[in-house]
């Protein structure tokens, strides 16, 4: 199959990026990052999400972030909501597009939201309905769909399951979490070509983290499989506070030079995303995580 000539890139940065920071970051801060990503051309930014601040104290200010963010024409803004509430909140906030997620283990959701996988799906449906009615879009997560810390192995039947249930219930898009990293290209490919039978490929999305160094060879093998639309973390911040060991999500900076070189559009500034990512890593006090960000450091 022939690499697709677009590509869109879900930023996640200021939600899962930020989400398990343990130092606070002011409401200006997170604002200065979703308004650099905008300039820097993403059309798709995850500023933040309506759970319990007990849960997730880092997203307590999402809705403050939401009304002091420079809104661009054409580029969604959306936020995570695990719940009917969360999605009240969001809409309250004026949120027009939110994300509900799921896992394919049955031990990693018990672990992550006290529920059986049935459950979890259950308790989006008056979520869904909700949103329906009032013309807001929902994107579906399904994570550890290349293996789980608790079970290891899982099965891509399993994860077909999940995403088709997602979609009939009206997700416009689902995206496959690699939740600690551990895919390879093959299995990538293998687990894609099953889910595809289940969920169209131009509906489905990757989601892969970098623990292993094989996210950049898996968006690649995703590539080949026809899937055009790839969640990413600028700096490659975030990680999984339920996943022992797992590092940040893929750097968005990473992918976009790939995507770069291989002649596909994406509508993104490197250099200005690359900015981006090194101002929040200063704010953080830490290296920034992106490999070319660091190459262009040591470049200039």
């Amino acid at each position: 199959m022939s690499l697709p000539k677009q590509v869109r890139l879900v930023e996640v940065g200021p939600r899962d990026g930020l989400q398990n920071e343990k130092q606070p970051i002011s409401i200006a801060d997170k604002v200065r990052l979703v308004d650099d990503l905008s300039a820097a051309g993403l059309g798709h930014i995850e500023v933040g999400s309506f759970v319990s601040p007990k849960w997730v104290p880092q997203m307590a200010g999402s809705a403050e972030v939401f009304a002091r963010i420079a809104q661009k024409p054409g580029v969604s803004y959306t936020a995570l909501t695990p719940n009917l509430k969360g999605l009240e909140a969001a809409m309250a906030a004026g949120v027009s597009e939110v994300a509900v997620f799921a896992a394919a283990s049955e031990a990693f959701s018990q672990k992550n939201i006290n529920c059986s996988i049935d459950e979890s799906l259950a308790r989006f449906a008056p979520l869904m309905e909700a949103a329906r009615e009032n013309g807001i879009r929902v994107r579906g997560y399904v994570s550890c769909v290349l293996g789980c810390p608790y079970e290891g192995e899982v099965d891509p039947a399993q994860v077909a399951r999940v995403a088709r249930e997602l979609f009939a219930m009206g997700c416009y898009e689902v995206s496959l979490g690699d939740t600690i990293g551990t895919g390879t290209p093959g299995k990538t490919r293998q687990l894609i070509d099953i889910v595809s039978r289940a969920v169209p490929r131009d509906k489905l999305a990757g989601h892969f983290h970098d623990t292993y160094g094989q996210a950049l060879a898996n968006i690649y093998a995703s590539l080949l499989e026809g899937i055009c639309v790839f969640d990413s973390s600028v700096a490659g911040l975030g990680g999984c506070p339920y996943a022992k060991g797992a590092s940040g999500n893929v750097a968005s900076e990473d992918v976009l030079y790939m995507l770069d070189g291989l002649g596909i559009d994406t509508g993104i500034d490197l250099e200005a995303l690359i900015a981006a990512g090194q101002r929040i890593s200063d704010v953080l006090g830490r290296p920034n995580g992106s490999r070319v960000a660091k190459a262009r450091q040591h470049r200039d």
